[in-house]
């Protein structure tokens, strides 16, 4: 926990300022409010029993001391209310920032372990709660101290003894509620949890919505959103029963105070040694420090909603990523291109038996080209994903240009490689945003060069905006060639020396791959380039084709030598072939 507080308590610094400020605001306030009993008692015990006379001439200076009192209690008021929630808000937005761009360091395998919904929860309403947290609890903190001690103190000054009482049934309440803290603490991190799980099955239902309506599956998706719905309901019912017991019983000590003042006050009363007026004023000094336990109620809940929320920003903020730059990484220059693997073994989870490659080896010189075949789960994507560094590599190495690419910058590595993929995102924003994220540099003139090599521009042209054309969530509003042609124009912009192409056209027709297949012809002249391919024919001039089975090479050589091996290779082709054909 002191580990967490240290954490948490790091972000205010760039705001120290206001936060001290903050807090003597607070001090301020709270003075104001434990003065006005001392007033109203020193004035019934002095000035309301002089003379007429003198009470009219005393009133209006009374009337100035208390009206300019009250304009700095105001001023403070606005001080705390106004920049203090500001301060919270500053300090969300850094939370926020440190946890997207920790989010982006992070490796493939935290992706493939973790869904889209819960990381959103994490990144929004968590830290809303940690906002509203850090600017509330330590302002609400401090001045509940403050009155509450003040509060006794003068209460002690008045009557030792009726303080006293009071003081045990206070030392009650704060055994109580530190006994319920405990336990909502963990109803509210079972919160995070479960509306964490509505968001997950939110996003995939919303991102998925054209394939559940085109296989009428509505209702599955519902029941999937009413189990998620539910969980959470019975968290939150959970929640409120404890939170329920929680304001009931301090609400029965409050009632407490208020009966062993009367009672107990009636009794020093009647022994003369207390008088009506100190009662009353006792009376008014229990109200004062009652609504701080009130706060202090609130501050638990607000804490324990903030403190579960920063806990679970910790949690990920603590990941480290599995890839990140060596100390004595060097910026790779992406000279020539030339790529090879030398006795690659990987599997995904550390201490697996289970390899997904086993000792892959070979060589692609600089400009030439080498395509992979095989069945689904061989390893051929895996492969790939290993020379950006998506994943490291279990043993083995892979060298590129005479050189480790663990001894390179992760930035230089992936900039130097240009990945075409099946599966193409875009990104929400214009036709001329996603072409230029391959290079945001890029000049008006080079984005429509990309655009003609990559088949695109005339397309473009024929829309109402142009290039200001708006292609939708992921790209909706275009077809699949058209989104593929935009990916293609987008690597042309990066203009990179190595080239990975992932089955780039096995999702389009016939007529889309022929025009995807020339501009994929142009993008690949004079780069080192990989390709997986699922239709044979697009490899056919490859320099090496090498069959993956089960993780290990099965066969490698030209598309002519391989035919002639009538091996595993020559299988998939006459199978492709007569399919073809008979198409």
């Amino acid at each position: 926990m002191n580990y967490v507080l240290r954490r948490f308590i790091a972000y205010y610094k760039p705001y120290k300022k206001i936060f001290f400020f903050d807090l003597f605001c607070a001090t301020v306030i709270s003075l104001v409010d434990l003065a006005f009993p001392q007033i109203l008692r020193y004035l019934n015990a002095t000035l309301y029993l002089d003379s007429k006379e003198v009470i009219y001439k005393s009133l209006g200076f009374l009337f100035v001391g208390l009206l300019i009192m009250y304009i700095i209690r105001a001023a403070c008021r606005y001080y705390v209310s106004a920049q203090g929630h500001i301060m919270g808000a500053y300090m969300e937005r850094d939370m926020r920032q440190d946890l997207f761009e920790h989010y982006e360091k992070l490796s493939f395998s935290y992706y493939d372990k973790h869904d889209t919904g819960t990381m959103m929860a994490k990144l929004v309403s968590d830290l809303f709660d940690i906002c509203e947290f850090a600017h509330h609890g330590p302002e609400n903190l401090f001045i509940s101290i403050l009155k509450i001690a003040g509060s006794f103190i003068c209460l002690f000054m008045i009557h030792a003894q009726l303080a006293f009482y009071l003081f045990i049934v206070t030392c009650i309440m704060i055994v109580f509620s530190y006994r319920q803290n405990r336990k909502m603490h963990a109803t509210f991190l079972d919160n995070r949890k479960k509306i964490g799980n509505i968001n997950s099955t939110l996003q995939d239902t919303l991102a998925g919505i054209r394939v559940v309506q085109s296989y009428t599956n509505e209702e599955i998706e519902k029941e999937k959103f009413t189990r998620s719905n539910n969980k959470f309901l019975s968290s939150k019912i959970h929640n409120y029963t404890v939170m329920g017991s929680f304001y009931s019983g301090n609400n029965f000590f409050q009632g407490l105070l208020y009966l062993v003042t009367l009672v107990v006050g009636g009794y020093y009363i009647a022994n003369g040694s207390l008088q009506p007026v100190a009662l009353a004023t006792f009376a008014l000094y229990i109200n004062i420090f009652v609504s701080p336990i009130e706060i202090l109620v609130e501050f638990a809940e607000m804490f324990q909603k903030g403190f579960s929320g920063f806990q679970r920003f910790i949690e990920v903020m603590d990941i480290e990523p599995d890839i990140v730059d060596a100390k004595h990484a060097k910026v790779y220059t992406a000279e020539k291109g030339k790529v090879e693997y030398k006795h690659v073994n990987f599997t995904y989870d550390e201490g697996s038996n289970h390899k997904v490659l086993k000792d892959i080896s070979f060589t692609i010189e600089a400009g030439k080209s080498i395509a992979f075949v095989g069945p689904s789960g061989g390893g051929k994507t895996t492969i790939c994903s290993l020379l950006p560094r998506f994943y490291d590599v279990t043993s083995g190495e892979i060298i590129v240009d005479g050189m480790n690419i663990k001894d390179m910058t992760l930035r230089s590595l992936r900039e130097s490689i240009g990945i075409v993929q099946q599966d193409v995102y875009l990104f929400q924003g214009t036709i001329r945003e996603n072409i230029a994220y391959g290079n945001p540099l890029a000049s008006e003139e080079e984005i429509i060069d990309a655009a003609k090599k990559a088949n695109i521009h005339d397309y473009i042209m024929s829309l109402e905006a142009g290039y200001d054309s708006y292609v939708g969530e992921r790209g909706s509003r275009l077809s699949g060639g058209q989104k593929q042609r935009i990916s293609i124009a987008r690597v042309f912009l990066k203009n990179p020396k190595i080239l990975i192409l992932d089955e780039a056209t096995s999702a389009l027709d016939n007529e889309s791959e022929r025009y995807i297949q020339k501009s994929l012809e142009k993008l690949s002249e004079n780069r080192t380039t990989i390709t997986i391919a699922h239709r044979l024919s697009t490899i056919k001039n490859a320099d090496e084709i090498i069959v993956i089975q089960e993780g290990e090479i099965a066969e490698r050589g030209s598309h002519e030598e391989l035919l002639k091996e009538n091996g595993v290779y020559a299988n998939y082709y006459r199978l492709q072939f007569q399919n073809e054909e008979l198409n």
